[in-house]
This record gives C-alpha cells, sequence and structure tokens, in this order.
C-alpha cells in the first residue's frame, strides 16, 4: 500500500500547490465548522462532532467495509473544487484506506462538470385560451448536468472465496485466494435534454473505456484450501494467467418518476466490451440489464440515490453545495417499496474464455459490497451469467433508523442457453439501517433460507450518502 498511499500525498500536494487560495478559505471555514462541532464535550455534542469529522472537506475521515471477507476499511480523504466560469466545474477526490487483515485501497477521481443553466418554456393547456392553442407559460431552470470522469484506484484485497463455478457448485469446494487490480479509466454521464419527452424519461447516454490490471494469489493463512490446490486452468478459468485489459463500454439510462413520484424507475442497459491485447483467449463480451422500480410510501421520503455531479467522498445536495445534508432527527416517516430485475450475460468465441475474477457473484455479498442472496456465504455462486429478483421493503423507525426486507430469487449458469426463471436460489432477510446526514449507509441484516444455513451481514458503503460509486471491480 505504500506506494499508492505515496501517490495520493502526492497527488494532494499538488492539487493544494495549484488552488492555495481557495484550500485555504476552505481548511478555515473545516477550522471553523469543527470548533463548533466539536468544542466543547457533550452527549448531545457527539453526534455533531462525528459529522465533521467523517463527512467536511477538504480532509476527513474515510471509512468503509472494502470488500466482504476484508474487513472494515478506515483512512482518510482529501477533496476539493475549482469552479473557472459559470457553465463547468472541477472536483478532484483522492482517498486511501486499510483493514486489520492487510487488506487495502487507494484512488484519486476527478469530475470535469458542465453546468450550464438552462431555461425552458413550459407550456400550459388551452383551457380558457380563446385560440384553443397552447400557450407559453413561464420559464423554468433546469441543470442537465453532462459528467466527465477521470480516476485512478489500485485495492488490494486478501481473502476472497470461491466455490466452482455455476449455480450447482458446493460448500466442499470452497477454497481461497487473494487478488490486487488497478483500474485507470473515463466515462461519461450525458443527460439528453433536447427535447420535451426525452426530457420526462431523465434520460442519460453513459461510455466508459478502462484499463484493467489484474494479479491474482494463493491465500495459505487459514485451514480452507488455496484456489491453485483445488482448481486449475479449466475449472477456473484465468487462474493460469492474468492479461491487462482494454474494457470499454456504452450503455444508456433512465430515471423517470411516474404518477406524481408514487413511482420511481432506475433503468440501466448496459453493453462492455472486454479485450486482452496479449492474450486474446480471455476476450469476451457482456451485456447487463438492470431494472429499479422504487414505490414511495410517503410524500416526502427521501432518495439516497448517489449524485453523479459527487465524487465518493463527497455528500453534498448540489454542486457548490458547501456542507453535507444533517442528520436528521424529524418524526416524519419514510420509506419505500422496491422492485428489482437484474440480468446480466456474457459472451465469448468458441476459442476463448470468461476469467472467473471477472465473473459476477450471488450470495452474502459481491466484490463490490452489494447484497444478494444474503443467506449464502459471501461470493457463493459464481458464473458469467447471472439472473437476480429483488423484493424490498424499507422504512424509518426513528430519525435515521430504519427497519429493511428483502427476499431475493436468483441463479448464475455456466451457459447462456441455461438463464431462466427455474431453479433460482432464495433467500430472505431482515435487519436494521442507518441512514445518518451525509454518513456512509450503513445495515446490519440477519438472513435465512436457501438450505444452506444463516447469514449475519454487516456492511458499510464505501462511498458518502449522495456519493458516487467507485469504478466496479467485475
Amino acid at each position: 500500500m505504500r506506494w499508492s498511499a505515496l501517490v495520493v500525498l502526492w497527488l494532494a500536494a499538488a492539487a493544494v500547490w495549484a488552488q492555495e487560495g481557495a484550500l485555504q478559505a476552505d481548511f478555515r471555514r473545516e477550522g471553523e465548522h469543527f470548533s463548533e462541532a466539536c468544542g466543547k464535550f457533550g452527549l448531545k455534542t457527539v453526534a455533531g462532532c462525528a459529522v465533521e469529522l467523517f463527512t467536511d472537506h477538504p480532509l476527513h475521515i474515510a471509512a468503509g467495509s472494502i470488500a466482504p471477507q476484508n474487513g472494515f476499511g478506515f483512512g482518510g480523504a482529501f477533496v476539493t473544487h475549482y469552479t473557472p466560469n459559470e457553465s463547468w466545474r472541477l472536483s478532484w477526490d483522492l482517498d486511501a484506506v486499510g483493514s486489520m487483515n492487510g487488506s487495502w485501497r487507494a484512488g484519486g477521481y476527478m469530475k470535469i462538470i458542465h453546468t450550464p443553466v438552462v431555461k425552458i418554456q413550459v407550456i400550459t393547456p388551452a383551457t380558457g385560451n380563446t385560440s384553443k392553442q397552447p400557450s407559453t407559460g413561464p420559464s423554468i431552470t433546469v441543470h442537465p448536468y453532462t459528467v466527465f470522469n477521470v480516476y485512478a484506484q489500485s485495492i488490494s484485497l486478501n481473502k476472497l472465496n470461491f466455490f466452482g463455478l455455476g449455480n450447482d457448485s458446493t460448500v466442499a469446494g470452497k477454497s481461497l485466494f487473494g487478488m490486487q487490480e488497478t483500474i485507470v479509466g473515463a466515462n461519461a454521464i450525458k443527460p439528453v435534454t433536447e427535447w420535451a419527452a426525452i426530457r420526462r424519461l431523465n434520460l442519460a447516454l453513459l461510455g466508459e473505456v478502462n484499463g484493467r490490471f489484474v494479479n491474482l494469489r494463493g491465500n495459505h493463512d487459514t485451514s480452507t484450501p488455496s484456489i491453485e490446490t483445488l482448481y486449475d486452468e479449466a475449472t477456473a478459468p484465468g487462474l493460469a494467467s492474468q492479461p491487462a485489459f482494454a474494457q470499454l463500454g456504452q450503455g444508456v439510462r433512465i430515471k423517470p418518476s411516474l404518477f406524481g413520484d408514487h413511482l420511481q424507475l432506475n433503468y440501466l442497459a448496459n453493453f462492455q466490451e472486454f479485450f486482452a491485447p496479449s492474450n486474446s483467449h480471455y476476450s469476451f463480451l457482456r451485456w447487463t440489464v438492470d431494472l429499479g422500480h422504487s414505490i414511495p410510501l410517503y410524500s416526502h421520503t427521501q432518495s439516497y440515490a448517489p449524485k453523479d455531479a459527487n465524487g465518493p467522498d463527497e455528500c453534498a445536495p448540489a454542486p457548490g453545495a458547501a456542507k453535507c445534508p444533517p442528520v436528521s432527527y424529524s418524526a416524519n416517516l419514510s420509506g419505500a417499496i422496491g422492485v428489482r430485475l437484474l440480468l446480466s450475460e456474457s459472451i465469448n468465441s468458441a476459442s476463448s474464455v470468461v476469467p472467473f475474477y471477472f465473473q459476477q457473484t450471488l450470495g452474502g455479498g459481491d466484490i463490490n459490497g452489494s447484497p444478494s442472496l444474503g443467506s449464502f456465504q459471501d461470493y457463493r455462486f459464481r458464473g458469467p451469467n447471472l439472473l437476480l429478483l429483488r423484493e424490498s421493503f424499507e422504512h424509518s423507525i426513528w430519525g435515521p433508523f430504519g427497519f429493511t426486507f428483502m427476499a431475493d430469487q436468483g441463479k448464475v449458469t455456466v451457459a447462456r442457453g441455461d438463464i431462466a426463471f427455474d431453479h433460482l436460489k432464495r433467500s430472505f432477510a431482515t435487519g436494521l439501517t442507518l441512514r445518518a446526514g451525509g454518513f456512509p449507509m450503513v445495515f446490519l441484516m440477519f438472513a435465512w433460507g436457501g438450505g444452506e444455513g444463516t447469514h449475519t451481514i454487516a456492511n458499510m458503503n464505501t462511498s458518502l450518502l449522495g456519493g458516487s460509486s467507485r469504478p466496479p471491480l467485475d
């Protein structure tokens, strides 16, 4: 981790040198906020002090679950911004965390945000208009932010489970391995706002280009066998060699709110190409459709969806906001019902394979920390093709604390033709959630069902509430 930490510190120093005046003001304001929140010790000031320490900028404590089985990461984050004019805003986000088992993550994330103010004339109905023609009403202001992301991230995970491939793998086939992955790349999110019908869909075009560099290693620290003692290249493709990958991606996303915000959709269709220039045997394609549906139970139910204009260590409610949202202890109830369908398939030629370390998983949590089939062990089912159905319910209890319940049904397959809505694994989970101001979401759940016992899951999101996610590892 030493070289990554040095890179982060060097980049931070470079940013300080380039924006000394603005940073001095930011540090002064952060000092004032800290004095106000932490100047006097008492039960009432503990929560406010914690908010300052974990969410304010330019510097704050970074914390979160690195990946299932690899512990809780703890470190630091540096965030700064520069606004050259009214149309553009730049931000830099640097962080590094490490866990007790020696796993770590370090990265730098830059956002280039196009922030023009667009005024749109509202067309009012023809009622009461003698011409019977729609009339031009007042103008409204919209903010179609186009966001460009440039990033470099490296992560080292010392403990990952591998049970073999497919839905019929067994617990007896459990093995362990370690992995380091470095991702260097860029992506773009371009809202489409030229036509009124498209604006209602909240449609955006997505594109990405990444370099992915993976290095696998055995794990000989426990009684569980290391992966190379049970598996080989035939049963775990990619175990023998991990070439560098050029990974491209294109997609489209719509996020409309329908029926007076009583139904919120989050639909994503994505197509990715993984090219291994030095060994085409590992090249493959993948398409993904992710259909999320949320039904808010109250008109004031808050959305915690990531904001494209925020970095992973930012939780500002809008670009340019000075602080994260405060922790709310309001007596207003909030809650939502969710339904999600996730379908992903990989395509490879007769002479190529999909490396197992890029195959997606179900069970416990995946390598990006997303829970699925929670009653099973982490990374329990792995395959190049995946199907997941989820029904969920979350409701507030008091202030930032909430209750959640979810039911999952899913499967992975080795062959694309085997993806179907039959022979699905099932799991149920319930527990508590914590969504406090800009703090990362925390959940503690107990999961059962599925025939392989129960599983207790504790996880803290790696991003602040409202912060964008980091590049996925698979």
